[in-house]
C-alpha cells in the first residue's frame, strides 16, 4: 500500500477513535480532545482537507472551551452578576460566534500562569486566550501553535508615588513583587542583572496574589505587563498614590495559542482575529455589519463578509463566519475600547495597538482575505 494511502487511512483510524471517545463521555468531566500525530512521507492529497480534530469535537459538544485569566480587570474577570467581561473574554466570544453564530456559545476556564499550558496541552481547553507571550521557547516547543497578536504589551514597574521614583534603575535594594511562571520573573532578574542592580525578588503564585502583596506593602515594586498593572492600579485604596514608571524593560506580543499538531483549527483562530482587525480597518461594526452583508461594494468588504468567496468553508466554517464574529463581539477598535481603552476604568492608549494606517500609527496590521 503506497505512503499516500497509508496516511489517508492513519488519519481516518484518527478521527473514528475521536467519535467513539466523544460517544462514550459524558458532559462532565469532558473527554479532552486529541490531535492524531502527522503522518510524513506523502504526497500531498488534491482531496478536500479532512476536518479539524478539534473543530470538529467543538461542534459536536456545542461550545468552545477557552481559556482564560483568573481575574485581570479589563482582560478577563467576572462582573457582580458573574459574566464574564474583558478584552480577552470578548476574542473567545467571537470565537464561538464564528463556529455557531452564538457569542455565548462558549465556556470559559480560568487559569494560573503554572496550568495555563498544561491545560491547553491536555485537552480541557480549545484555545488559550490568556495574555499569553509568544517567545521562541514556547513556539518551538512542539507543543502549541501561537496564531496571532491580539496586544503589544511590555513590563513595567508599579511604585508608590511617595517613593519619588524617576526609573527602575533606582529599585537598588527593592523588594519587588512578581508572579511565578510568567517572563516577568525572567525579565525582571535580566533587566538588574544587566544593570548590576542588587533587588529582592518577592515571588507569588498568582498575579493577583502578587497585586496583594503590593497592596499590603510587602514589596517597594511591582513588576508585570504594563497593561496588568494598569488594572492593577484601579485595585488598590487610592490608585492616585501609584505610578507606572515609565521604563519598558521587555516586548510582550501576546496572543491565542492553540495544541501543535492541528494547522487547520489554529488557522481558524488566526483568521478570525484577523476578520476583526480587518473589520476595524475597513469600518464594518458590530451595529453596521448586517447593513454591509446586504450593501457593501467594496470587493474586500464582500470577502471579508462571506459576500464572495469560500473563505468560511476552507476554514471548516460558515462562508458568513467572519460576519458571525463581528455581529456577535465587534470589531478589533470596539473590543480594545470597551475593555482597555477610553471607554474603560483602565483609560489605555491605543499606542503600538493603534491600526498600521491611523496617525499616529500603530502595530496593528489586518492580513488580507483574498
Amino acid at each position: 500500500m503506497g505512503s499516500q494511502t497509508t496516511g489517508f487511512w492513519i488519519r481516518m483510524a484518527g478521527l473514528a477513535g475521536l467519535a467513539i471517545l466523544a460517544a462514550c463521555g459524558g458532559d462532565e468531566p469532558e473527554a479532552p480532545v486529541t490531535v492524531p500525530q502527522p503522518v510524513g512521507g506523502g504526497a500531498a492529497s488534491e482531496a478536500a482537507p479532512v476536518e479539524s480534530p478539534t473543530l470538529a469535537a467543538i461542534k459536536r459538544r456545542g461550545r468552545l472551551n477557552c481559556g482564560v485569566n483568573q481575574g485581570l480587570v479589563g482582560f478577563a474577570y467576572t462582573d457582580n452578576r458573574g459574566q464574564w467581561r474583558g478584552f480577552d473574554v470578548d476574542f473567545c466570544r467571537a470565537m464561538a460566534a464564528a463556529i455557531f453564530g452564538d457569542p455565548n456559545a462558549v465556556r470559559f476556564v480560568p487559569l494560573t500562569a503554572q496550568n495555563r499550558f498544561q491545560a491547553l496541552e491536555s485537552g480541557r481547553i480549545d484555545v488559550l486566550w490568556r495574555n499569553t507571550s509568544w517567545t521562541m521557547e514556547r513556539d518551538t516547543s512542539g507543543e502549541m501553535s501561537f496564531a496571532g497578536v491580539n496586544y503589544y504589551d511590555g513590563q513595567g514597574f508599579l511604585v508608590r508615588r511617595s517613593l519619588n521614583l524617576n526609573s527602575a534603575s533606582e529599585l537598588t535594594g527593592a523588594r519587588v513583587c512578581v508572579q511565578a511562571g510568567s517572563t516577568s520573573a525572567l525579565n525582571a532578574d535580566d533587566y538588574f542583572r544587566s544593570r548590576k542592580i542588587e533587588y529582592r525578588p518577592v515571588v507569588l503564585a498568582t498575579e493577583e496574589a502578587a497585586r496583594q502583596s503590593y497592596g499590603r506593602e510587602d514589596c517597594d515594586a511591582f513588576t508585570a505587563d504594563v497593561s496588568a498593572l494598569a488594572a492593577a492600579r484601579t485595585t488598590l485604596a487610592d490608585p492616585q498614590q501609584h505610578v507606572i514608571l515609565p521604563d519598558v524593560i521587555s516586548k510582550e506580543p501576546l496572543g491565542p495559542a492553540t495544541r501543535r499538531g492541528d494547522e487547520q483549527w489554529t488557522a481558524a483562530v488566526r483568521w478570525t482575529l484577523n476578520a476583526l482587525i480587518l473589520a476595524e480597518e475597513l469600518g464594518v461594526t458590530q451595529a453596521n455589519v448586517d447593513d454591509q452583508v446586504e450593501t457593501a461594494r467594496d470587493p474586500q468588504v464582500r470577502r471579508l463578509l462571506g459576500v464572495e468567496g469560500e473563505f468560511g468553508v476552507r476554514l471548516g466554517l460558515p462562508r458568513n463566519w467572519a460576519a458571525r464574529a463581528i455581529k456577535g463581539a465587534g470589531n478589533y477598535g470596539e473590543i480594545f475600547e470597551r475593555n482597555l481603552g477610553s471607554q474603560s476604568p483602565l483609560d489605555l492608549a491605543r499606542g503600538l495597538n493603534a491600526q498600521w494606517n491611523a496617525r499616529p500609527g500603530g502595530l496593528i496590521y489586518g492580513l488580507p482575505v483574498r
